[in-house]
């Protein structure tokens, strides 16, 4: 993706101003010169990133710049082709050399590249805020009556880093036990970085407690990072990790079985996998059998239809998603790589699935246009009985 966008980032800022008519030569190259410039720094940035020679606090501060490029460079790819459009069809009305010329003016195209780069680096700003807590009630047919009301607190997408700080983290943390919630899961990509580079940002998960628990699925970003360690880590802090495990709560006379499994990621093996293993339905099938009501940790909502299909579980939580971090970005590019899945809850077959925006998102692209991070606080509700 950073190649791709690399390359086609100065192609954008050429097409940008090419068609533009300048009353001078010097306003022109300037223009040009600052656009092309601001596409390069993303060249640049991507570059060093991938060289792989800063230490990570350096290089999540890169990646955080470069988000924010690659934020203009989505809104310039749809900007561009909507201008050319209005210009076409500006040449079949009246008036054609006023509206032609309107479209291709120079203030029209210096009004919206200043909007660009405002609602880019909001965007980023709205990124780095802490989450709000958002309250739901969530219908989980087949939960037994005596679970109705369970309170399950919701921690998706943290990615805490060296750029968010453990301010960040120990905001989300204290909001989290604001809410009193009786459960509490994470389904994956908690971290970004190594352990020695990030540990100490993630260390206000500690302060989380819950009476039935606090349950880690692993993410694909774990997986980029020191898999094994991570996991140790976690378990050290005293969080529930389940790798492609299961735990059963005894919650008023009913047993609730809570199972985390291995991320897709590891189906598709890369040169930045760090360890981390594959997603085993069958295992945490079995070890859930008997069990009243099963909710799956899965970090990525494409495990949904498999898990629904296998009739074993009652609901799915999962993240990776980010809501889809723009409004329209959102339904014409996350949810079609998502399965269609990309926040909020869904029926599949049998089963509730329930996709978090995230309490937080990866630097690399770090932007939120209408889609706020959250904090998800379910409250889970048996589905009304049918009248006889």
């Amino acid at each position: 993706m950073t190649l791709i966008v690399s390359l086609l980032l100065p192609l954008l800022a050429l097409w940008l101003w090419w068609p533009v008519p300048f009353p001078d030569r010097r306003q022109r190259r300037w223009h040009l010169g600052t656009s092309v410039a601001l596409a390069l720094l993303g060249v640049a940035l991507a570059a060093l990133w991938r060289m792989d020679v800063l230490a990570y606090a350096a290089e999540a501060w890169i990646q955080l710049v470069f988000g924010w490029v690659l934020a203009m460079f989505v809104m310039l790819l749809v900007f561009l082709p909507l201008r050319e459009l209005g210009w076409l069809l500006s040449r079949r009305a009246p008036r054609t050399s006023v509206l032609a010329t309107a479209w291709h003016g120079m203030r029209g195209n210096q009004l919206a590249a200043a909007v660009i780069v405002l609602l880019a680096t909001l965007g980023i700003v709205n990124g780095l805020k802490p989450p709000a807590v958002h309250e739901r009630a969530l219908v989980v047919p087949g939960l037994p009556q005596e679970l109705d009301g369970l309170r399950m607190a919701v921690i998706a997408d943290l990615h805490a880093s060296p750029v968010k700080r453990t301010w960040r983290t120990r905001k989300v943390v204290d909001a989290v036990m604001a809410a009193r919630p009786d459960l509490i899961v994470l389904p994956g990509d908690m971290v970004d970085g190594e352990v020695g580079d990030t540990a100490a940002f993630v260390a206000p998960l500690a302060g989380l407690a819950a009476p039935y628990g606090v349950w880690v699925a692993p993410g694909n970003h774990e997986y980029y990072h020191g898999y094994r360690r991570w996991m140790a880590h976690f378990r050290g802090m005293g969080l529930g990790v389940l790798e492609n495990q299961t735990a059963r709560l005894d919650i008023h006379g009913r047993t609730l079985a809570v199972s985390g499994v291995g991320d897709l990621a590891a189906l598709r093996p890369s040169a930045y996998m760090r360890g981390g293993l594959a997603p085993d339905l069958p295992a945490v099938i079995a070890a859930g059998k008997g069990a009243d009501a099963h909710i799956l940790l899965a970090h990525q909502p494409k495990q949904a239809r498999a898990a629904a299909a296998s009739g074993a579980f009652d609901l799915q939580v999962s993240g990776h998603t980010h809501g889809g971090h723009m409004l329209g970005f959102d339904r014409w590019v996350v949810a079609p790589a998502n399965h269609g899945f990309v926040r909020g809850d869904y029926r599949v077959g049998p089963m509730t699935l329930f996709v978090s925006s995230g309490a937080g998102q990866w630097d690399g692209f770090g932007v939120r246009l209408g889609v706020p991070s959250s904090i998800d606080l379910l409250v889970l509700k048996a589905a009304p009985a049918r009248a006889r």
